[in-house]
């Protein structure tokens, strides 16, 4: 039996600054603000939301991953927005990806990738 959606929560201590980052930068979707929690759309149906009220000590280990085919596109305007790209795409062999890193206003690892072989 699958879920009908899924939410990623993580902490943030800069709520404005994450307004900015996903909404301006990377134009996600607010679909919903609840004054210490900020829900985006990042999926037909996964979302991804950022809390002042959750403790969450370590950022290490964690890597959000934003899954489409144009990862050049999303390079190209990353880089115009002034996102810092500290490489660029390059493709995985063993894992059957392509890809590249950034950071978040909060230190987190955002990836954006495309898969050799679609998911499901």
């Amino acid at each position: 039996m699958l879920f009908d959606q899924t939410v990623t929560f993580l902490h943030t201590s800069n709520l404005k600054a994450i307004a900015q980052f996903y909404e301006e930068i990377l134009e996600l979707p607010l679909v919903r603000d609840q004054g210490v929690c900020r829900i985006y759309k990042t999926s037909a149906d996964g979302y991804l939301g950022f809390c002042t009220h959750l403790e969450m000590p370590h950022k290490e280990g964690i890597i959000l991953t934003l899954v489409s085919d144009d990862v050049n596109g999303w390079h190209e305007r990353l880089l115009k927005k002034g996102v810092e790209i500290p490489e660029p795409p390059t493709h995985n062999a063993k894992y059957q990806i392509y890809h590249f890193f950034f950071k978040d206003p909060n230190g987190y690892t955002l990836e954006i990738q495309r898969f050799d072989e679609r998911l499901g």
